[in-house]
This record gives structure tokens, sequence and C-alpha cells, in this order.
């Protein structure tokens, strides 16, 4: 059983997959704990979107957890990471990025972090000495402590060659450079603790190898760590975080709130006290009182508007999870329209003339390509104004507006969509 605040809760919750060295840490912990001052710990991410999304929601509660019990999160910003690319869980090279695309990301991801109440850490961005290394002094300096061997046994780059997919030289240097962070942060701000997901691990080692080898007295201080979290998937096997109309972002500009709410709230149900551990702040007692009380007989969609609403208002604010749970009770309990249902505008002029349903449902967000779409209403599960779509090609007009002075486009019994004149 840990010592430390964090770890026990870091474990309670599921969060715990791999440890470099779990007692040392939890020591190292708990001492820093009880002396009031934390640890620094830091969490990467790359620069390659304008918002994180919810395959990241994991490393953003754990940063949460770590301020929580009085350690320093460091958020390392891969201004010169994203040039390379990572290629843990990749098949294919990451197109290049410009500097100026660069910086933009990196500003939305931002906004993402202080959105879950974290724009007081400290924001690290590696470009700093990245961009300044002398290839020549690199290769000499560092190098040495890396083998081929052991780079090719990693499973990011092992997937690769299995499946025949290229890897450039550049990407393969990547779990150089992540280790190289990992030695810099620590000599810079006092970092002992590296933490990311399970596909990570890889790097984590190298880095925590490449400290020892170029720090070999072994001082305390020098001795640095790192904790991974598990690959987090639905209960039945899908990408967490992945849904019909794409990636689940995390920012108001990419994806509603009320979009955010449903994605929660059509949770699997075996997934739902998992989720609950992982993507809230519910103490664990309360989780297992309300879980106690749906086995008792309690009605389960309850406890996904709890996981909904819980989940909503960290990304948020409560008074948008509570406009979105509204918006939901309206649509789906009274049969009626909700004020914040997705809204697409639209000319006068486009609707008179005329659009396919499939290009109009890829529109609105409901299917992520017309392709998707076509699926979507050979399969059922289309509807406009509540009347299933039958044919792909039918065409939506001004004469489908219906009383509400809309037209209500559904993708199966829980996403929907509002189109408007401009």
């Amino acid at each position: 059983m840990a010592k430390s605040k964090f770890l026990q809760e870091f474990q309670a919750r599921g969060f715990l997959h791999q440890c470099t060295d779990e007692e040392a840490l939890d020591n190292l912990l708990c001492e820093a704990e009880q002396s009031g001052k934390g640890i620094s710990a830091y969490i990467g991410f790359d620069c390659t979107a304008t918002s994180l999304h919810v395959g990241n929601l994991i490393q953003i509660m754990i940063l949460r957890l770590l301020k929580k019990h009085g350690h320093n999160p460091i958020i390392l910003l891969g201004g010169g990471t994203t040039k390379v690319g990572d290629p843990s869980g990749k098949d294919e090279s990451r197109p290049v990025i410009t500097d100026e695309i660069i910086a933009q990301n990196m500003a939305g991801i931002k906004s993402s972090l202080e959105q879950f109440g974290l724009g007081e850490c400290t924001f690290v961005n590696n470009d700093e000495w990245l961009s300044g290394l002398g290839y020549i002094n690199f290769l000499r300096d560092i190098g040495p402590h890396f083998t081929i061997n052991r780079m090719l046994s990693y499973e990011s780059v092992k997937l690769r060659i299995d499946r025949e997919q290229p890897m450039t030289f550049i990407e393969f240097n990547y779990m150089i450079l992540q280790a190289y962070d990992f030695v810099e942060l620590n000599k810079r701000y006092g970092c002992r603790l590296q933490l990311g997901g399970s596909d990570q691990w890889g790097n984590i080692i190298n880095g925590v190898e490449l400290q020892r080898r170029l720090n070999p007295g072994n001082k305390t201080e020098d001795v640095i760590f790192g904790l991974t979290t598990p690959l987090i998937t639905t209960a039945s096997g899908a990408k967490m975080g992945k849904t019909a109309a794409g990636a689940v972002w995390l920012n108001p500009d990419r994806v509603s709130p009320y979009d955010y709410w449903q994605f929660w709230r059509n949770t699997e149900d075996a997934d739902i006290w998992r989720f609950m551990r992982f993507f809230t702040d519910i103490d664990l007692d309360q989780i297992a009182t309300l879980e106690n009380k749906i086995n008792s007989g309690a009605n389960i969609n309850d406890a996904k508007k709890v996981l909904a609403n819980s989940a909503t208002a960290l990304c948020h604010g409560e008074a948008e999870s509570t406009k979105a749970e509204e918006t939901a009770r309206k649509v789906f309990e009274q049969g009626g329209i909700g004020d914040d249902l997705p809204v697409i505008d639209i000319s006068k002029s486009e609707l008179d003339a005329g659009i396919p349903a499939f290009k109009i449902l890829n529109m609105a967000g409901l299917a992520e390509s017309g392709g998707a779409a076509r699926r979507l209403i050979k399969g059922g599960g289309a509807k406009i104004n509540d009347e299933k779509i039958v044919d792909d090609s039918q065409i939506i007009t001004t004469f489908d507006i219906n009383t509400d002075g809309v037209i209500k486009l559904s993708a199966g019994k829980k996403k929907h969509a509002l189109v408007k004149i401009s």
C-alpha cells in the first residue's frame, strides 16, 4: 500500500500501469508531501492540433491530481519535438508542421489546459533547448548512450517494421530527444518524475537511463522516475474519445459543450464506474455508494447523467453542464427542441437549390464524411425532423423547415443538430 497521498489516489482510481521504482518514488512523494514543498513532475503534449481531446484527458486528470496533493506540475509543450513526430502508436509518419501552425496549436492546447484549472502550472517549450543543439555535439555527447539494438526493440519501432511501414530517420531519433527533454527538465527545474501513457514507456525509460549515465554519482537529486497509465479503451474495444463524427475535442470551438455532455451520457454501461474514477473528481466513496445503488435496482441512466454532468463541468464549467443536461431533457424526455443543440447556418439560396441528405449530415457534423453519412442512412440511423431518411440522395430544401423555423437532423437516437437559414 502506498504511503504518499498522491500515489494512494493514483492507484485507487486505476491510473497505475508501470513505474520505474515504485517504492523509491513513493518515499520521495511522501517526504515531499510532508514537507509541504511537493516534487516537480511533467507530462508532455506535442502541438499537432489546436485543441487537446478526450484521448489526452487522463493525463490532464493526473496533472490535476498532482496539484491536489501539493506537487508541482510542469507541462511540456513540444514545440521542438512536434517538428519531428512521435512514432509511438502510429502507422505513418506525421506530416511536417510549420512553426506558425505549431504556435497556433500551442495556444489552443494552452486553452484546453486552462479550462481544467491548469493555467498556473509551469509551461515549458522544448524548442528552447532542442532548436539550439549542435548536431555533431549532440551525437557525440548523447548518441553513445543509445544502441540501435535497444531502439529496435521498442514497440513503436517494431510496429512499423512488422507492418512494413516506412519510419524516417528523424522519427527514429524522437525517443532520444524525449529522453534528453527529461534530463534537461531535471537540470533546469529539478524535475523528478515523468508521467505518460503506456505507449510512452520506452521513451520514459530512455530518459531515466540517460540521466543515470550522464550522472553516475547517484546523488539523490539526480535520480528520476517514470510512471505510466494504462491504454484506455471502451468496454467494446474502441479507442477512447473517437466517435462517428471524429475526435471528441476539449475546446468548445471544436466540440460544443452539449455534444461533449452527450459523449459522456452515451458511455457504455460496463465503462461507467471506471470512467467516473478516471475522468471526474467525484470522491471514490461517493462513486462506490452510487454503484451500490445502481446494483440494487436504480436506473443506470442516472449514473450516466452524473458522469456527464461532472465531466462536462470540469471541462466547460457548471453553467454549460447544466445547460447541456436541460437541452438533453427537452430533446429526449419532452420530445422538443433544446436551446443548446449544435446549429449550422445555411444560406436560403443554398437551401432553395437543395442539398443531398448525405451532404447535409456531414455539414452538420453528424458524420465525419460523405461516405459515413451514406452508411448511416443505409443503416436506418439518419432522420430529418424525426422522420427516417430512406435515400441518401434525398434533397433537403427550405420546404423541410419545421414549425420551429429549423430543420432537425438526427444520427441515431442521441445525436442531433439544427439547420437554420442564415
